[in-house]
């Protein structure tokens, strides 16, 4: 699911990047030719003119990088209190798969008790239109009942869903305008079961058979134990504030009551019956009767099923009451011929990897994912289940796990990319050890941005986290590139380290300072579908701000202390 939606992402910044790099290498020094032809030349050793706000930076960071090379075991102090900050902030942050959104429209799901009649339904469901209708953000409604999204769905009569489309001018978001539709539509129609839900949620649930946020499979191998525990987490989730539209796993899965007719053979026989005819004859009531013999029509043979008028099938007594004639010529009822029995209704009997279960759902209301399910699993552990119960949390909840993982892997992957890259452009592991180690540490702005912003850690921050691995190693590359160059022309280290993060400073700036202004009308949700890539914004400016005094205080640091000695032995 992640790479559905961040494929496309990843391929526009892979050829931006590669047409970039041929227009630095091409147009880019053509023009500065052209433009910059008159301008004064400045020695290696960059002593141009700044303005006074840049001279005072380029005070301050000398200052601070000497009193750092001075210092190094304090800024390892420094640095290994970011990462502790870094934890707790995490451990602050909630987290969900998707970031949170108004779609402009919403999916209401309902379930009638079982056995509804389909003209009972209907009748519901235009009093909760009228009830939708009369919210005046609504703009339309469309209803679908005994049919759902999803892959080979079965549903019944009684089920259904109605999507929601809302006007794009309105005072009150999405979370507002449901949480007032599920107030009413629970107080005057109590006995309607109803699930809200986005419309890309929706979709994604229904296709990858994980509809709801919250899923808790209850297996064992005791029906009767199923049955009880299934209302019994039910009850004990709904109390937990931000979980609502909860199903207990019993009431949601039972199929409408069913009628058994038993042929008595003894019976059948003294009125001139066999048990095959009373089948075929009950057949023809329901579903009809298949003829032998097909009906050609334009060279194609099509099959024929006959089938019993409307009137023999419109109540339980017109179907016993229904007059069959047997081969022998006699005549009789249905029910005379078969003993009816009145059975209750059944829930469905689910099983995964053949064992039976029961799952609890449950969607959520003003709260994340991370911290409803968190609370979820301590009131489920509470409860001290028997140990023949075997419980697990599947749902978005599940997937979301899925993805953090899958992307954990892709930032190691990237990690060892951006190493061996390094590795092979500076031919030594002091570059690629000092570059990598703000990158690392850069991961903590982007958890403190996601904080103080109130965003959520979600797939979306996931890859924005990933995004500035990359970019802080762009920032090292230039630095000690930079350092290696004044080290070869006789330099020593230590000056060397401080002429390049002085030179450098300004280009590390400006491309940080670019790159986060291109991020921000992200970051503000500015535009159509930006909540999307929201969090990814934020997430890279966070990344980007801290990367700045890492690149220029750390990087160097690092690099220094790593290449000191061999410096000094090249020296003598």
């Amino acid at each position: 699911m992640t790479g559905s939606f961040f494929r496309a992402l990843a391929v526009t910044m892979t050829v931006a990047l590669l047409t970039s790099l041929l227009l630095a290498v091409t147009w880019t020094p053509a023009l500065s030719l052209v433009f910059l032809r008159e301008h004064r030349k400045t020695s290696d050793l960059g002593h141009e003119e700044h303005g006074h706000l840049m001279r005072k930076v380029l005070q301050w960071h000398e200052r601070g990088l000497t009193w750092c090379l001075s210092r190094p075991f304090i800024l390892m102090g420094f640095c290994v209190l970011l990462i502790f900050g870094s934890w707790i902030a995490y451990k602050a942050l909630g987290s969900d798969l998707l970031p949170e959104m108004d779609e402009g429209g919403f999916i209401l799901d309902y379930i009638m008790p079982a056995g509804s009649s389909l003209t009972e339904t209907n009748r519901v469901l235009e009093h909760v239109n009228r009830i939708l209708h009369d919210l005046p953000e609504v703009e339309s409604t469309s209803r679908r009942t005994g049919l759902q999204m999803g892959l080979a769905a079965v549903t019944e009569t009684n089920t259904g869903d109605i999507t929601v489309k809302l006007k794009s001018k309105r005072d009150r978001g999405i979370d507002e305008v449901i949480a007032d539709a599920r107030a009413e539509i629970k107080k005057t129609e109590p006995e309607l079961d109803v699930e809200f839900t986005q419309i890309l949620q929706d979709m994604i649930g229904d296709l990858s058979n994980a509809p709801e946020p919250i899923q808790i499979k209850i297996f064992a191998n005791d029906p009767a134990l199923l049955a009880e525990l299934g209302p019994r987490i039910g009850d004990a989730i709904s109390k937990i504030g931000g979980v609502v539209d909860v199903e207990n796993g019993i009431d949601n899965t039972i199929s409408g009551p069913a009628t058994n007719f038993q042929v008595d053979p003894s019976v059948a026989a003294r009125l001139g019956f066999t048990p095959a005819e009373v089948a075929e004859d009950a057949t023809s009531i329901l579903d009809g009767v298949t003829t032998t013999d097909p009906l050609i029509a334009n060279g194609r043979p099509y099959t024929v099923r006959v089938r019993l008028g409307d009137e023999t099938r419109q109540s339980l007594d017109t179907i016993q009451n229904t007059v069959f004639n047997s081969a022998t010529g006699k005549l009789a009822t249905l029910g005379s011929l078969a003993q009816v029995t009145q059975l209750p209704p059944q829930n469905e009997i689910k099983r995964e990897n053949l064992q039976q279960l029961v799952t609890v759902t449950a969607r959520l209301e003003g709260s994340d994912l991370g911290t409803a399910i968190s609370k979820v699993q301590r009131t489920v552990a509470a409860m001290h289940l028997p140990p023949t119960v075997r419980i697990e949390y599947g749902g978005t909840y599940q997937e979301q796990q899925k993805s953090f993982h899958e992307l954990l892997r892709v930032l190691l992957l990237s990690l060892a990319l951006v190493f061996g890259v390094l590795l092979a452009e500076f031919r030594n592991f002091a570059a690629p050890a000092a570059i990598l180690t703000s990158s690392i540490l850069s991961i903590a702005g982007v958890l403190f941005g996601l904080l103080i912003t109130g965003t959520i850690f979600n797939v979306a921050s996931f890859m924005g986290l990933i995004m500035v691995i990359g970019i802080v190693a762009k920032n090292g590359i230039l630095l000690l590139d930079a350092d290696e160059r004044y080290r070869r022309e006789g330099v020593s280290a230590e000056d060397a380290m401080m002429h390049a993060a002085q030179r450098r400073l300004r280009p590390i700036l400006m491309t940080a300072t670019a790159a986060i202004c291109g991020m921000l009308p992200l970051a503000f949700a500015l535009g159509s579908g930006s909540q999307m890539l929201q969090p990814l914004a934020i997430a890279v400016i966070g990344g980007l701000l801290i990367s700045m005094v890492l690149s220029l205080i750390v990087t160097p640091v690092v690099y220094y202390l790593l290449t000191r000695s061999h410096a000094t032995a090249a020296g003598e």
